[in-house]
């Protein structure tokens, strides 16, 4: 499996997007988008855009496109179709409920088989969760000195509206699709809709 191992900060000031977005509480030394003088294509701006996307949420080129094409075959603007799909991986929604501090972190708990789904082991990190799922810690992780600490810093997280949070006993339910406006960072995904549809 292909793995970026790029230094996250150096992708973060290329991107121009904060690490924040990503977990990550350290700053660069330089301030994101600082080459903004530089003129840029309009493809390369969209090129930019499906590449910040790409790197918030971990996934690669094929799966990406994969995620486009779904996007577009969806009812309403394929942009913000494809935004909902990402927000909607089962790492993502870890991340978002707060059972680790980073999307990378996140995808690794899955893969590691900490999570259920609905009652059953989950360890697929790209399932798509729909409304009315529920996330838990699985029992076994529960005990782990990690996890003790996880949820303690759970339960100083403020959860995003579409999921309903309890982290006294390590569980989310989904009561609601994520939209664009559920976001924390900027994106123009129409960009990316361009870039694909040439």
């Amino acid at each position: 499996m292909a793995v970026n191992r790029e230094p996250i900060l150096k992708t973060c000031r290329t991107l121009g997007i904060s690490p924040a977005v990503l977990g990550y509480n350290k700053q660069s030394n330089r301030n994101p988008g600082a080459d903004k003088h530089k003129k840029v294509s309009k493809y390369g701006s969209q090129l930019k855009e499906k590449q910040k996307l790409k790197f918030i949420y971990g996934v690669l080129e094929k799966q990406f496109r994969h995620y486009y094409d779904l996007a577009e075959k969806m009812e309403g603007k394929a942009g913000e179709n494809m935004i909902t799909l990402l927000e909607c991986r089962l790492d993502n929604v870890a991340w978002r409920m707060g059972i680790a501090p980073t999307r990378r972190e996140a995808r690794q708990i899955v893969t590691h088989e900490h999570l259920d789904l609905n009652g059953k082991k989950a360890n697929i990190p790209s399932i798509r969760i729909k409304v009315g799922d529920v996330i838990s810690v699985r029992e076994n992780f529960r005990g782990t000195d990690r996890c003790k600490a996880l949820l303690e810093d759970m339960k100083t997280k403020t959860a995003p509206k579409w999921l309903e949070v309890d982290a006294e006993n390590g569980t989310a339910k989904v009561v609601a699709l994520p939209t664009k406006e559920d976001i924390d960072y900027e994106v123009n995904e129409q960009a990316i809709v361009e870039f694909y549809s040439k």
